[in-house]
Order: structure tokens, then C-alpha cells, then sequence
């Protein structure tokens, strides 16, 4: 049974999950920009949460989520992409719109209610954005994929996922036509590094670098997404 945290500090194990999928120790910088916070802030309460044995902290070198902090966010993640997937293919909400929607939903219900979410959906692999849902018992797959700003120029390949999410991230990349499962290719870059030249199917856009790190692509031949 999941013990209840609160969304506050949930927050901090889903952004701590999210930032280090490779489970190596993320800076307490990071964690603060990705929640829109003061380093200051986010000190504080990691340090609650090493006090509650849900991560580790290393005076330079980063946090680490600890086995029951794993365990806690791959839940959250769980729900959070499964409400996702409920407001997109059950409601009709636009697809850049049901992450911050998910992030007020995941709070409010336990894993009874998620797994009876899960059997109606008909057990999704993935959320709207492409990226992995966890199964039940904790599972993730995630698929072969490398942000677009690495892409080698002129080579096609298919949007996978958009990693790590947010709203003004997902409002972007809509607005641009990047979602998971259209072909872009690099046709040029900005030697100064501000933006990338990318086609989206049979239109041109300009892409900043910031936003193309966080789309992962694979050559479209080897494709999953759809």
C-alpha cells in the first residue's frame, strides 16, 4: 500500500525521477528549475525528504531518490501518465494541455482508483507525450531514442517522446507541429547555438536548442512511436 507525503513533496520525487532516469545523482540546481523554485526551497526539502529516508544527499555531487523514493515516484509517474491518456483519449483535451491538468489529478487518488483507470484505458505502454507508463509492478521500458539537437544533419527520424514535460514546453512544440510519431530532419543549425532549422513533415520551423534537447527521436526506420 502507498503511504500518503503530500503532493508537495511528491513533486520533488516525480522531478528527482523524471531528471534522472539513468539513476545518476541530479544537482539540486536542476531540481529547483525544473520546479520553478529557489535553490534555497529545494535545499530545505530535500532535506526533509533525507529525513524520511526517500533520498540521498551528497554535499557535491547530488541527490539520489533511495529504493522507497523510487518506488513512490514510479507510482506517481504511473498515475500522472495514465490521467494523461484518460483526459486525452477519453475527454478529446488538446495534448499540450493534459500534463499540468495530470499533475492536480495524480494527487488525488491511490492505486485502487489507478489501476481501475489502467483496465479502462486497456493498460496503455505509453502517454500522450510518447514516454513510458509504468506498469503495476513497477516496470519501465524506454525505448531507444537521443534528444533532436544530437541528430545528424539531413537524416530523417520520428519524434518518440518529449522529455522531461511541461506545459509552456508542450504549448511550444504543438504550436510547431513536433508531437510524437511525424518525421523531422536537421536541414541547419545556428553556429551561435540559438536555434536549429528543422523540417516537420513538409514544413520548415526554426526549433531552439533548449526545447530540441528535450524531444527524443529514432531513426525512422527503427520508429515505435504511434
Amino acid at each position: 500500500m502507498e503511504t500518503a507525503i503530500g503532493p508537495s513533496p511528491e513533486m520533488y520525487l516525480k522531478s528527482l525521477w523524471e531528471l534522472s532516469a539513468s539513476g545518476e545523482p541530479v544537482g539540486i540546481a536542476s531540481v529547483a528549475a525544473r520546479l520553478g523554485i529557489s535553490p534555497v526551497s529545494a535545499s530545505e526539502m530535500i532535506h526533509r525528504l533525507e529525513k524520511r529516508r526517500l533520498v540521498e544527499h551528497r554535499r557535491y555531487r547530488g541527490v539520489r531518490l533511495t529504493r522507497p523514493g523510487r518506488d513512490h515516484a514510479r507510482a506517481l509517474i504511473r498515475r500522472h501518465r495514465l490521467w494523461e491518456r484518460f483526459l486525452a483519449d477519453e475527454l478529446g483535451l488538446p495534448w499540450e494541455s493534459v500534463h499540468d491538468l495530470a499533475c492536480e489529478l495524480e494527487h488525488a487518488v491511490g492505486a485502487e482508483v489507478t489501476e481501475a483507470l489502467a483496465a479502462r484505458l486497456g493498460h496503455p505502454r505509453r502517454c500522450p507525450h510518447g514516454n513510458p507508463i509504468p506498469t503495476a509492478s513497477g516496470e519501465v521500458r524506454l525505448p531507444s531514442a537521443k534528444p533532436l539537437a544530437e541528430l545528424e544533419m539531413h537524416r530523417a527520424a520520428t519524434v518518440e517522446r518529449i522529455s522531461p514535460e511541461s506545459g509552456a514546453l508542450l504549448s511550444y512544440l504543438a504550436a510547431r507541429g513536433v508531437v510524437p510519431g511525424v518525421t523531422v530532419l536537421i536541414e541547419g543549425r545556428d553556429p551561435f547555438g540559438g536555434f536549429l532549422q528543422v523540417r516537420v513533415g513538409q514544413e520548415e520551423i526554426a526549433l531552439g536548442e533548449e526545447a530540441a534537447a528535450q524531444v527524443f527521436v529514432a531513426p525512422a526506420e527503427l520508429s515505435e512511436a504511434g
